[in-house]
């Protein structure tokens, strides 16, 4: 498989998952600006979203889209308990918390990578996320992962979007739960492969 990123952006969450299901995976960076990968190719005649990420799966065809990703790389070794058996209530509350991460927090704080974005806009972009840390701290309770005491593919999109907000200096004191949440995902040895590998940590 190939999977093509950009360094700490949403696709660090299937490359966690890839390192965390032990597939092997060939890293292919892309120039989001200039749509190009680094060998040189034309991004958008692989994903015409011009976005990562892109998984080049083995057969040739390419799957975008972090959710879907996700669940492919789960179900390829379900060995790994990435993901609960398809067709479980537990699956479809995976798939529950994946779309919340997609819509209500990547979505939201995605918008902060605009650089037109307003004074205004991005205070309320800001100040919404803030409200839904406060429903996903609620929702972790004293578990230590999203789905208790397993690490899952939700974990692993949480743990990445969740990681912006030092890159826009989010202050994350008021949910000590979330907090200690991060320093827990990012002490996994996956985890810290992934970075390591995207150049996010020494």
């Amino acid at each position: 498989m190939k999977l093509y990123y950009y360094p700490g952006a949403c696709s660090l969450a299937p490359h966690i998952a890839l390192r965390e299901a032990g597939l092997p995976v060939e890293l292919v960076k892309v120039d989001l600006a200039k749509k190009q990968t680094a060998n040189g190719e034309d991004y958008l005649k692989i994903n015409p979203n011009g976005y990562v990420p892109t998984l080049r799966i083995d057969d040739g065809e390419y799957l975008t889209e972090v959710a879907v990703l996700l669940q492919y790389i789960a179900d390829k070794k379900p060995g790994a308990g990435l993901a609960p058996k398809a067709g479980t209530m537990e699956r479809y509350r995976l798939m529950e918390l994946l779309n919340f991460i997609s819509a209500e927090l990547h979505k939201t704080l995605g918008a902060l990578f605009n650089p037109k974005i307003t004074p205004e806009w991005k205070e309320d972009r800001i100040a919404l996320f803030g409200r839904r840390c406060d429903s996903l701290a609620h929702k972790l309770g004293s578990r230590p992962y999203l789905m208790g005491g397993k690490f899952t593919v939700a974990d692993a999109y949480l743990f990445t979007i969740l990681n912006w907000t030092t890159l826009f200096q989010i202050d994350m004191d008021k949910w000590p739960k979330l907090k200690d949440y991060m320093a827990r995902v990012a002490a996994r040895p996956a985890v810290r492969e992934a970075m390591n590998a995207e150049g996010l940590v020494k």
